[in-house]
Parts: C-alpha cells; structure tokens; sequence
C-alpha cells in the first residue's frame, strides 16, 4: 500500500506516521467487457448497424475464471430437484399372500422355504427396494450465483453470449422467426433471456414450434439452463437484472493524504511521546 501526497507524489506508507492523519477511501473501479450488439429486428433504413455499437458488461459478473467444481454443484443441484421420485416396491408385509409355510422344513431334501411372500420367491415381496422419496438437495445461495456468472463468463468467452436491444417481436408467426434467426446465424440450440417480467407474446408464440429456440425470463433462468443451450441471447434489461443481482458491492482501496515530509515526521514523534 502506498500514499499519495497533495503534490500527487507517491511515496511507502508508514502506518507510525499516519496516526493522525486524515484518510480517504475511493472506490477501485474495473474495466468493462465490451460485447458487441446484434438486432432481432430487421434494420431500418435510418437506423444505425448494431454490429456498430456495444454494450458494457461488468467484470464481476461476466468476467470470473472457469470453476468446473462450482459449475458441477449447480448441475446436480438443479436435476436432483427435476426427479420424481415416485419408484415404489412391497415389502414382504404388503405383498397379499398367506403366511403358510411352502413346504415342511424337513423330509422333502429340497431348501428351506417360508411363505409365498418371501423376498426369496418369485412375485414375493422386494427387499430393501425403493420407495417414494424427496431427491432434492440443498446447495447455497452465493454458491448458486457463482455458478450463474461462471457459466455465463464461460459463454462469453467461447464467443456463444450476444446482446439485443429489445427482444420484442412483431408477428406470432414461427416462419418469419425461423427466417431472422437463420439470417443471424442462429441456428443452433438457441435461448432467449429477458429482464422484463415475462417472455414477449408475439416471441413467445413464434418460438414454440421451434425446437432449438427456448425463451425464458432471466429470473427464472438456471445454471443448469445457461449450459445446456449452446448460444445464449441476452435483452437489456436481461443485462441489468444480472448485474443488479448478481454483481458485488464496490471495493475500496485507502488513499492517506500527507501535506509533507515533515509532518508527517512530527505525527510519529508525537505518537512516540
């Protein structure tokens, strides 16, 4: 750590001399990621390329280092809460039966056998066998957005995450869609993701005869989601709502302003006596 003087002099910093000295605490700013833009819609003839604009992202959300374990923890989270559950057998005790013994114990020269309803027999009762169960397991919260701006740093950096203004839609239509998003060279498993509240409707109807396109709100989506479609599309507001949520408070680094040398000299001789 070092400390910048009025004159903008950088010098050591001496924790004896800044005893008393006044300090300041400015907030470390990090470079964004630019991505560039595509448009849904078709352009205009008076509006600006979007490939000729971008929009800034932030480092904290779209700029993490590949975590494998922590993508691995997401997606197990996610299935086990996808399983039913529902497997069930009977036990000895609920196979309907009598509870006669099969043949005498001794004399026949063949095996010990108990009733009809024995684990043993055929059409008896299943030992040890599954029954109704809840499959889901608990995995924390931050973990859960870790994974979620690891996999979306991830997409990012294979080149599979694009940014539209708006993902409104003007027709219901599934072949003027089918059209556009093979113009943009969106042919591939594709997923939508909006800030707004909901899916716009016309995109909504449109993209349901579509197998390789799926649209989803973005607080709805998973890490499992993000991983599974290979090109992921974000709106605006999907862009701030992931950066509102996901993002981490500012950090702070301690600037100590010293007029000179000299006091802060006689600060450390003063904390001496």
């Amino acid at each position: 750590m070092e400390w910048i003087n009025s004159e903008g002099e950088v010098g050591p910093l001496d924790i004896d001399s800044i005893v008393n000295a006044p300090l300041q605490a400015l907030p470390i700013e990090k470079k964004p990621i630019y991505l560039t833009m595509s448009s849904l819609l078709v352009r205009t003839k008076f509006e600006p390329r979007a490939s000729t604009l971008a929009v800034p992202l932030s480092q904290d959300v779209f700029g993490q280092n590949l975590r494998r374990d922590i993508l691995h923890a997401c997606v197990v989270h996610h299935r086990d809460g996808l399983r039913q559950g529902t497997a069930s057998t009977k036990t000895r005790a609920e196979v309907k039966g009598s509870n006669r013994k099969i043949r005498p114990q001794k004399g026949t020269g063949r095996a010990r056998l108990g009733d009809i309803r024995s684990p043993s027999i055929r059409g008896g009762g299943v030992a040890f066998g599954p029954k109704p169960r809840d499959f889901k397991t608990d995995l924390p919260r931050k973990v859960r957005e870790l994974g979620m701006r690891i996999a979306l740093s991830a997409k990012l950096r294979d080149g599979q995450l694009g940014a539209v203004s708006s993902l409104e839609w003007t027709t219901p239509k599934t072949k003027s869609l089918r059209a556009r998003t093979g113009e943009l060279g969106w042919t591939d498993r594709t997923l939508f993701l909006t800030g707004k509240n909901g899916v716009p409707e016309a995109l909504d109807l449109a993209s349901r005869n579509i197998s390789s396109l799926l649209c989803k709100t973005a607080a709805n989506a998973t890490v499992y989601d993000i991983l599974r479609w290979k090109r992921v599309i974000l709106d605006i507001e999907a862009i701030e709502w992931f950066e509102r949520e996901l993002g981490s408070k500012p950090k702070y680094e301690l600037i100590v302003p010293l007029e000179s040398r000299d006091s802060a000299a006689s600060v450390k001789v003063d904390a001496a006596s």
